[in-house]
């Protein structure tokens, strides 16, 4: 059963080469019998192969004239033939002058540009669907702010001891205030006169009265004498607006204040910008 399939394969695949062989020799006839019949009309109708070159040729020649018509017309290009026809009736010292049509890209951009004219009249100025110069000046402006304040704000949270300085704005204040008022009122009083902690609108101080020496406190604390650290609580920023509060209680003499702790600080008074330089008791900047 084995060698009968074997040799059914075999024999169908000599049956397909021998048809490849019939097919190629058939194709080789063909192109054999195509030359000769070209032959045959060279020697006996030369002319009709010279009609069939000419026209192959008019052909290429079409196809080349098709393919650069349109550059032509858009650079308002005319043949050499046709100069003739172009020349306008007046002359200048014998120089001629072309009547040569304006370029169809000129056009296009001049028609263009009234086009886009008409757009953005409407656009801008008929429908108000775009803005504007002011507008568009405000908008940028608005970005600019918010962009200033988020750098501000991350600015701000980076202030530690070392760097915080004295700001005395009155947006400053206002959150200080609130801060101050929230967290160190109850142990401090409203006004800042002092109850279980020590008054803070004289001019002693138990830890160092400059901004710098507030920030510090108020941020590790003094546990021995039951001030809490508050950098868990309040960021940095905020510990900076309630210490620039606390500045300016200096000197307002609540009622009721508490007695004096610590040494005693003189300061210089703030400047008009909100800035100020403390001194020691003897005059000399801390």
């Amino acid at each position: 059963m084995n060698t009968l399939f074997i040799q059914l394969n075999t024999a169908d695949h000599i049956l397909i080469v021998a048809l490849i062989v019939v097919m190629v020799v058939v194709l080789a006839a063909a192109l054999v019998i195509l030359r000769a019949m070209r032959a045959m009309l060279r020697i006996t109708m030369p002319q009709v192969l010279e009609e069939e070159k000419a026209a192959k040729v008019e052909a290429q020649t079409a196809r080349k004239a098709d393919r650069w018509a349109w550059w032509n017309k858009l650079m308002g290009l005319r043949p050499i033939a046709e100069e003739k026809d172009l020349v306008i009736d007046h002359a200048y010292d014998g120089i001629k002058e072309l009547d040569n049509p304006v370029p169809m890209w000129f056009n296009s951009l001049f028609y263009g540009t009234m086009a886009f004219a008409v757009i953005y009249l409407c656009v801008y100025h008929v429908f108000g669907w775009g803005m504007d110069q002011d507008q568009e000046y405000v908008h940028e402006m608005a970005k600019a702010e918010q962009a200033r304040n988020e750098w501000l704000a991350q600015a701000a949270n980076s202030i530690d001891e070392h760097s915080v300085e004295v700001d005395t704005r009155p947006e400053t204040i206002a959150s200080g205030a609130a801060i101050f008022t929230q967290n160190c009122a109850a142990c401090h009083g409203a006004a800042g006169e002092g109850g279980i902690g020590p008054n803070l609108a004289d001019e002693y101080w138990l830890h160092g009265g400059e901004i710098k020496d507030v920030f510090k406190t108020i941020k590790y604390g003094v546990l021995d004498k039951g001030m809490v650290p508050w950098e868990q609580s309040l960021t940095p920023a905020q510990i900076a607006e309630v210490s620039n509060y606390i500045v300016t209680l200096r000197g307002t003499n609540p009622p009721n204040a508490k007695e004096p702790q610590g040494e005693k600080v003189e300061y210089a008074p703030l400047q008009a910008d909100g800035t100020g330089e403390v001194a020691a008791a003897d005059g000399s900047a801390i």
